[in-house]
């Protein structure tokens, strides 16, 4: 076997590996049930753009996977919740609604509710190179006193 045979993989592999294919959960009621699921392709190395999707997971009932669209590798995604129990998604300037209880209804949003946003649950976003998700901290009864 030649030496050039054995090489060209080696060389091609950090090219490979520069991919993103990754995701991260927030577990909406503490279990894993119950979630929001961010999901980050980017089928081309060479192509900084990633396609961003959206599980929404309330099992046994329902799961449904959902677009939003292009992003980069840095692309943060706020989740909120209004009182409902529906919850905003907020993709870089791109806003959309969900709901669990039939994981089908995903709208994308021309601005932001009248009603407001709801609250801020956390955070998608990379930390050193991967995704994760940040939750919003809660302040305790300790934390409200001071």
């Amino acid at each position: 076997m030649r030496l050039h045979h054995l090489i060209l993989p080696l060389l091609a592999a950090p090219l490979l590996t520069a991919c993103v294919n990754d995701g991260a959960t927030y577990e909406i009621d503490g279990t894993r049930e119950h979630v929001l699921s961010l999901i980050r392709e980017q089928p081309y190395f060479w192509d900084s753009k990633v396609e961003l999707f959206m599980v929404v997971s309330r099992m046994p009932a329902c799961m449904r996977r959902h677009s939003l669209g292009p992003g980069t590798a840095k692309t943060r995604v706020e989740v909120y919740q209004v009182p409902s129990g529906a919850f905003i998604i907020k993709a870089g300037k791109r806003l959309y609604a969900t709901e669990t209880q039939t994981c089908e209804s995903f709208v994308k949003m021309d601005s932001e509710p009248v009603e407001g946003m709801g609250k801020l649950m956390g955070i998608f976003r990379a930390k050193n190179g991967e995704l994760v998700f940040v939750k919003e901290e809660v302040p305790g009864p300790a934390d409200a006193e001071e």
